[in-house]
Parts: C-alpha cells; structure tokens; sequence
C-alpha cells in the first residue's frame, strides 16, 4: 500500500507569528486535529494542536494573540517515501495521533493521523484476504480448514471440485458430516502434523496432508490438502502411452537410410538417428546435448532454429563428403522451438549425380560472371564517374588516353578529391584490368613495417616474421597495378628503393639476395606539394621525375561548383538504396546551401554529409535541419559578406534556367523530350526545375 493513498493531502498552514484567531479558522474548515507550521518555504518547523488551543485558552490567551507561545516543536515527522509498515510504527508513539508528512526536501505535502493507518491497515488486511482466497481457489489440489473443534471454516474449489461438495452447505458442520472416517484427532489435540495420508471418498482416492494451525502459541484449528490421485493415475497411464509412441518413433528412424538429426531452439542436439551418427562414428550417447556444430561445423541447423525460415535440398560438406541436406523448424503453438536436419548420404547414385551437376552449375555461372565484367569497355567504366564540369571532363579524357600507356602517373589534388577512384578507373581500363589491383597507404601502415608491407621479406628476417616469409605487395601486383596512395609520405630508404623498382622493375626482399623481376604499372598520389618537399630535402628529386611522367592533377570541389548537384543526387540515391529510407530528394533551400559551401574535405566530406542526410530525413525530403550546423553557419556567414553585385555563382543559374526554358519551349512542354535535349535524365530536370521554380 503506498502512503499517499491515506494521507490527507487537503491541508492549510501556520507561520510563526499567525494568531489562535486564524488556526481557530483552520481546525473548522479543515476538520483537523494538527496544522503544520512551516517557514517561508514550506519547510516544518512544528505543529499546532487542538490541544494547544485548549492550553492557550486556559491560561487566558485570546483570539488576537500569537500561536508562538504554544506549539509543539518535537514534532513526529513522516517522509513519504518510507514503506507502509515503518511509517505505521512512527504514527503509533506520535504524542499527538498524528503527524505531517514531508518530502524529500523537508517540506510539508499532507497529514496522516492514526485513524488513516488503522483503515489503511483494514484495507490492506482485505487485500490480502482476497489475495489469499484466489490463491486458493486457483489451486489444483483441494484445502479444506477446520478450527480447534473440528468445524469447517474454509472449503476452496479443488476441494468442492474433488469431492462434490457444497460450499454454503459444508461451512460451520463438523469434518467428519462431510468426510466420513477421515480422523483430526492426533492434529487437533496433539499438534500432530500428517503427511501422506489415503484418503477415498465414494470413487475419489487422494493422498492428504494435514498440518495444525497455531496463534499466538495457542492451537486455532488444522489445514488439510488433497491431492486427487485419479489425475496422477490418468497422467501415469499417458505417460506410458507417450514411452510407446517413443520407442515406436526410435525403431521407424533407426532402419530408415537417410540421417536424421533434431535440435531445440538453442541448437543443442535432442535426438540423432543410427544412421547419422554410423557416418559420423559416434555413439548417440556422446552427441545428445552437444551443440549442433560441434558434432558438424558446417551445419545451419541452428540458424533454422532460430529463424524459423526452411533449407532444402542444399549440399553440405560432412566428413569430407558431399551430402544433399534439408533442414526444417519445428514450430509448437506458433513458436519455433526446434529444427529437423534430414542428410541423403552419397552412395546413392542420383545423389552423385545431383552434385555433380550443382558444380558444374555453379563452374559455369562463375565463368560467365568472369566473361561479363571481361566485356567491359572504357566508355562503360567511364560511364560511372560523375563530372559535369570542363576540368573533370577533361580528366575523364585522360584517363582513357593514358590507360593504354605502361608509364608511371602522379594523381595530385586535395584530400578528398577522389585519387583512388582515378587511378582505379585507369587499371580497369588498361589492358591489365584481369591482373590485380594492389592498394597501399603509404601514410597508414608504420614506418619501421612499411618495408616488409611493400617488398616482402624472406624466413627469419625479422623477429616475429613468418617462418615461411610473406609475399610483398609488389609481388601480389604482379601482372596488373599496385597503387601508392599518400608517396609523399614515404622515409628516405624507402624512396631509395622504389626509385629501383622504377628504374629496373626488380628489387630484394628484406632479409633476402635474389632480385625479383615484377611486370607491374605503378600508380602514384600525393594531397602534398612534392617540389616543397624536394626543395625541404623531404623528397627525393629523382624519384619526383621517375614518378611525375603523367600527371594527372583533380581539383577539389569548389572549384568545380558544376559537380556538386550531380554528386549530391548520385549519393542520395546511393544511401537512398542501402538504408531503404524513402527518400524523394532533397528541398530547393538544403541544395542552395550545399551548393554554397566550400567543400575543405571534398568529394569525401560531401559523401559524408549525404549519408548523415538520409539517415535523419528518413522518409521524406532531405531538408536544412538534416544538414550538419557548421556547414549552415559556415554558409550563412559567407551569405552576410557577400555584395549585392551577381557572383559567377547566379550568372551561371541564370544561365542554366534559360537554357531549361529553351528546351522546353522547344519540345512544347514534354519533358522527357526537353531531358533529352538538355542531356540530363528526367529526375535531374525535374530537380533543376524544381530549383528554378519551373515546375506547373
């Protein structure tokens, strides 16, 4: 019970200094026997009686004069967050029958007499009384309480149940009117406690417990429990109904061939045919209670258990040998609790066969996989970089142009910019595309294992080195293009050593005495200025000119202003497709201010920032409040610096809305036409247009 249930909450308060005139007022319209003085805060201070009034007005006070003389300051406080029974305990010793209840602050929230706990003490005895009697009357086995002459006092329903009694019409009789020869006497006189009596009544035979009830030292009466031994009769007779269909059940999978093994929801073993465990050579014993995977590694049975979703007809390897498998749950009142795993062994002739086939299948869709990307031609590959502005047409250019070159390139630019993906789109338009494409980050791996990482080393090199040596990266790229990201980064020794493998295309293990030849294109990028760092004394001159044959320089985002919307619809879309977000674009205001900002991270940063978009905006338009504030308030401020004169930025809009009027003047409004003529797909018109405010 908690205590706020019994307090009196509708109070009034004293101040020091309030007149008896006043509490005369309260202890009328309140009908209380204590008023709580409090400070300016709410805070007790003491209290004030109707027997403080009594005093006043003996010793002559009148109605005019103050309470201060006439409270009583130890006051007997409750907190309300005390339980139910301390708080009983506190109220008991109060001198006064009551007490104010404060909170945790120590400011007073209501009263709670004596008269409050004993009815919430009523209250709470009911509760339990009727919590007892449902806890009675929802057992199984019969009760039945008799007092210290042998009346019955309690008959609950299994007892009326059992033994066809009437309720009404079996309290207050003797026991021995309604259960004949069953004898209380060793109980009832001698505090004997009975334990597994027989008992039968007409049909009915039960097992009964009788223990004597004690108040206060004083023996009250005696309880007695039925147990109804025609259920356990009727459940023993099941039981041997179930071993039957058991033993049945083991004899039918025992001489079928296929293998069959059963899991619980946990995916621990429950049963394994003779089958099964014959092939795997071990006892039923053994495998019972072993978690499915480690009797068969390769098995999903358990993930079925789990996930309720049915295998079939899959092979698996078991033993080394190829086994056609099936795995189905076992679903209980709509519950997964189990799986069944069925496993054809392959001496059976069509199973071979059915294998045989599956590999050939899957040989031959790996081969037109294979053939398929083979097939792939420059313009398909350029086809998938985004560059809408002059400098990275051009660069698309180059890369078509030097990719049919053997020479070194140097990709420059900012970080962010999209180096990797460059020099990615050159291997796979060189003649080396079917070779590997090796990626090191120079800056990312140690200095002291850069070495090793990149040329390899021999048994023993080093300490903690293989004993069998480790292939370097040069090694791997063999045949095809090993891409050095971040050059500028790399120590002196190192440069040494690369400036050889340039020159004479071989080089030595670390550790090792054989020159190793390799065919392979280097590919080189730096976001450093390497004629600084050559003039520093960072970077080796003549490896800067052996590298620097082509040089292939991407500018960063800002200035190419014309890549920015195309790249933010592609990762929109892109994002859009891996969250499943539901995204239908992004709002004229958000592309204004992304098409505003500067970009210090580039391609990269902007990437991000989609993502983080599409996250937030999911499902709907990507809005300003998706976007990171640093890049609204970085926009903004730019906004409040600027001129009133037109940036190349408006010149530009203009341009392209006019250009966007034209087409569709000239395809009569059709703008899958207009699309066409701008060539620009649907969705991209549709967007511009919605910028322009275009739309009908």
């Amino acid at each position: 019970m908690e205590l706020m249930e019994i307090i009196k909450e509708r109070i009034s308060y004293l101040t020091p200094g309030d007149t008896l005139e006043k509490a005369v007022c309260i202890f009328k319209d309140y009908k209380t026997d204590i008023i709580p003085v409090v400070d300016s805060a709410q805070k007790l201070l003491s209290v004030f009686t109707r027997t403080s009034l009594y005093q006043a007005l003996l010793n002559g006070a009148t109605l005019k004069d103050v309470i201060d003389p006439y409270v009583i300051k130890e006051v007997v406080s409750v907190r309300n967050d005390l339980p139910f029974d301390k708080i009983a305990e506190i109220i008991k010793v109060s001198p006064v029958g009551s007490g104010p209840v404060i909170d945790q602050q120590g400011k007073v929230i209501g009263i709670i007499a004596k008269t409050n706990t004993v009815l919430g003490l009523f209250r709470k005895a009911e509760l339990l009384n009727v919590q007892l009697k449902a806890v009675l009357d929802s057992m199984h086995n019969g009760v039945i309480a008799v007092d210290d002459r042998g009346s019955v006092t309690l008959v609950n329903l299994g007892a009326k149940r059992i033994f066809d009694l009437e309720k009404e019409k079996s309290l207050g009789k003797p026991l021995g009117d309604i259960l004949p020869d069953l004898d209380l006497t060793p109980v009832l006189e001698h505090g004997e406690v009975k334990i597994g009596l027989q008992y039968r009544l007409g049909e009915t035979s039960t097992v009964v417990n009788v223990t004597p009830l004690h108040n206060g030292g004083k023996l009250v009466g005696a309880i007695a429990i039925f147990q109804d031994l025609t259920d356990l009769e009727q459940v023993a007779r099941e039981l041997e109904t179930v071993k039957a269909l058991n033993r049945t059940l083991d004899t039918v999978l025992n001489i079928i061939y296929d293998g069959i093994v059963v899991v619980d929801e946990h995916g621990k073993i429950t049963l394994a045919n003779r089958a099964l465990t014959d092939f795997l050579n071990v006892s039923p014993e053994v495998v019972i209670g072993k978690y499915v995977t480690e009797v068969m590694e390769e098995t999903r049975l358990h993930i079925v258990a789990r996930t309720g979703v049915p295998e079939t007809s899959d092979v698996m390897n078991i033993q080394g040998k190829p086994l056609v498998v099936s795995r189905l749950p076992i679903i209980k009142e709509g519950k997964v609790v189990g799986a069944v795993g069925k496993a054809v062994f392959p001496q059976l002739a069509e199973v071979k066969e059915l294998a045989e086939k599956l590999r050939f299948l899957e040989d031959k869709v790996t081969y037109y996989q294979e053939v398929l990307e083979k097939t792939k031609t420059a313009q398909d590959i350029m086809k998938d970089m985004i560059a809408e502005s002059p400098a990275m047409k051009k660069i698309k250019q180059e890369i078509v142009m030097v990719a049919g070159s053997a020479s070194t390139v140097l990709l420059t630019g900012e970080s962010g910019t999209g180096k990797e993906v460059v020099a990615h789109a050159i291997h796979l338009c060189s003649d080396r595309c079917d070779g590997p494409f090796v990626k090191v980050n120079c800056a990312a791996i140690p200095e002291n294992l850069l070495e090793a990482e990149i040329f390899g080393y021999e048994a023993g090199a080093f300490t903690g080195a293989l004993k069998s040596g480790k292939p370097g990266r040069f090694e791997l790229a063999n045949g095809g293009t090993i891409f050095l990201d971040e050059i500028g980064d790399m120590s002196f020794p190192l440069q040494a050593k690369l400036l050889r493998v340039l020159q004479e295309r071989e080089f030595e293990r670390v550790g090792g005495t054989k020159n190793i030849k390799v065919n392979v294109r280097i590919l080189a990028a730096t976001n450093k200025d390497l004629n600084r760092a050559i003039t520093e004394g960072n970077f080796r001159e003549d490896l800067y000119y052996r590298l620097n044959v082509i040089n292939l320089h991407l500018p960063p985002l800002r200035e190419r202003p014309e890549d920015i919307e195309p790249l933010i619809i592609f990762f929109t879309n892109k994002y859009d497709s891996i969250l499943k977000a539901g995204i239908q674009g992004i709002s004229t205001e958000a592309l204004e201010i992304l098409l505003n900002y500067a970009w210090p991270g580039n391609i990269r940063e902007l990437e991000n920032v989609i993502e983080r978009a599409v996250n937030y905006a999911r499902p709907g338009l990507i809005q300003v409040t998706h976007l990171p504030s640093r890049i609204i308030s970085a926009v903004r401020q730019a906004d409040s610096g600027k001129t009133k004169t037109k940036s190349y930025r408006d010149k530009l809009d203009q341009a392209e809305r006019e250009m966007i009027l034209s087409a569709l003047e000239q395809a009569k409004g059709n703008k899958t036409k207009a699309a066409k003529l701008l060539n620009l797909s649907r969705s991209r018109l549709y967007v511009k247009m919605q910028k322009y405010n275009l739309t009908d």
